[in-house]
């Protein structure tokens, strides 16, 4: 009798022989908590590999592991190549007849500075609990005696976005455990520079544009929102990057030899920065919010969350708030200015009484669907020349120092551009569905994110509708040092996944 079970056990299990609505929402819970020392022992090798995007060996050994883990899954794998960078795309066709879901996966992380994380190497994955308001590391031995949702994985990607990648390759585990298949076919795409602005996806998905037809988009990538709440995110804002370098001399000079003669490029730049923004944090260049308009049902839409204002500055130390929308949602809708770095001669120990030769400003534009990077540059370009510039693109030649007295380089990178889904359509009320069976209502949609996604190609290329699940602790530290992802979201990401994997498509 046992060999007969046992040889029925291992008969491939038919397309429909298992509903993928077999699975309770008990069941989901129990699959997901069962699943998770075993998911845990995956998540540290995973972590363990170093994944700078720039580096090739780098890439290569994380391409390996996923290819080697989906072709486990019974997925068939296939390195795609654009400009000389690899990328993997997984697919389980289930039933030709059935629509298909492309998901996104983020395989690649920030660099790192190990000097600045608490723990031996950002890509040496530990264990840490709060004691006396301090996050100290515990032997990963401590899981054996209870599952403590608030325990968090250290690591770099902890959180941006392996874990999230490896909550959804858990939850295919499940299904291929239980032998239960979805009612869709599934389309996985791996990305492996995404930290660089996936610079050869959207050429990628030009050229092979059949291969990823889809009738939606799931982005397994972000962090959720302020509540810590399971969150569907249904647009992202693009992100467009300057840099500014005022000239003053051919050289660094002396302060007390040539203060009250030489200009200092530090008062160009510092005067200019300035006229940016009103005190109150709106942008001052002319047109810089042109096509941005919420409507009150809009207002309405986007507010339902549980955001308090009040606990939301308390938890930034900030007294005011920019006045760009009344709440942190509203403000989300609008373009974004923001200084995000200043460089000029030496600081702190290293101070010199030096009037320097250059002073640089690193600024980052987020943008939405209404205002294109190309014409937020633009305007940016138009504003400094109004305030008396002359711009160049490259380093000045000396006839160039003599001829203008507010002389100054810019440079610019248009990013990943804005996407936006409507939060009431059929991939909304899907989506809906599957959070509402798991989570009841104790979860959150919202319209967009403050950061950026590579997903504009097959929105704008394919035409798919998208939305980022969101799994990763608001408090996540990600692109910073000391990154980590709460073991209690890691659990509700499996199960997020799971419910999703057994939800009918309409």
């Amino acid at each position: 009798m046992k060999k007969i079970a046992l040889f029925l056990l291992l008969i491939p299990v038919s397309i429909s022989a298992v509903s993928a609505q077999s699975l309770s929402t008990k069941e989901i819970k129990q699959a997901a908590r069962q699943s998770l020392d075993h998911s845990l022992v995956q998540y540290r090798q995973f972590l363990s590999i170093p994944n700078i995007g720039s580096f090739p060996e780098q890439r290569q050994a994380n391409v390996d592991w996923c290819v080697q883990k989906f072709n486990q899954l019974g997925f068939d794998t296939q390195i795609l190549t654009s400009k000389g960078i690899p990328h993997v795309l997984a697919t389980w066709e289930i039933n030709p007849a059935y629509e298909t879901l492309l998901f996104y996966l983020q395989i690649d992380g920030q660099p790192v500075d190990s000097s600045e994380w608490h723990q031996p190497h950002p890509f040496q994955p530990v264990l840490k609990k709060k004691i006396k308001e301090e996050w100290q590391i515990v032997d990963w031995s401590i899981l054996a005696d209870g599952f403590d949702p608030n325990l968090r994985v250290f690591a770099r990607s902890a959180s941006d976005s392996k874990g999230p990648a490896m909550t959804f390759i858990t939850a295919l585990q499940i299904l291929k455990e239980k032998g239960i298949q979805p009612k869709f076919n599934i389309k996985v795409i791996m990305d492996f520079q995404e930290e660089l602005g996936s610079p050869t996806l959207s050429p990628l998905v030009e050229s092979k544009r059949d291969l990823f037809q889809a009738k939606m988009m799931l982005i397994m990538d972000g962090t959720r929102h302020l509540s810590n709440l399971p969150t569907l995110t249904f647009g992202a804002r693009g992100i467009a990057t300057v840099q500014l370098r005022a000239f003053g001399a051919l050289r660094n000079l002396h302060s007390g030899q040539y203060g009250n003669f030489a200009p200092n490029p530090v008062f160009h730049l510092a005067r200019v920065l300035g006229q940016l923004k009103e005190e109150n944090g709106r942008v001052l260049i002319p047109h810089f919010y042109d096509g941005v308009a919420l409507s009150n049902s809009e207002k309405a839409l986007i507010n339902n969350v549980p955001e308090d204002l009040a606990t939301i500055k308390k938890s930034l130390g900030i007294a005011t708030i920019d006045s760009v929308g009344t709440t942190y949602q509203e403000a989300l809708q609008y373009p974004s200015l923001n200084i995000r770095g200043l460089k000029a001669a030496w600081v702190e120990e290293k101070v010199r009484t030096l009037l320097p030769n250059e002073a640089i400003a690193e600024i980052d534009m987020r943008l939405v669907p209404e205002t294109p990077g190309e014409r937020q540059v633009q305007l940016l370009q138009d504003f400094l020349k109004s305030k008396g510039f002359h711009l160049i693109d490259s380093l000045p030649t000396l006839a160039e120092r003599l001829t203008y007295p507010k002389l100054m380089q810019f440079t610019y990178k248009i990013g990943s551009k804005p996407f936006r889904t409507d939060m009431q359509s059929p991939i909304g009320d899907w989506l809906s569905k599957a959070m509402d069976y798991v989570f009841g209502d104790q979860h959150i949609k919202m319209r967009t994110t403050g950061g950026s996604q590579p997903i504009a190609p097959f929105i704008n290329t394919l035409g798919l509708p998208a939305v980022s699940v969101r799994i990763p602790n608001p408090d996540n530290s990600i692109h910073a040092p000391n990154e980590n992802l709460r073991l209690g979201n890691y659990l509700e990401g499996i199960e997020t996944c799971l419910s999703i994997l057994v939800q009918e498509m309409d």
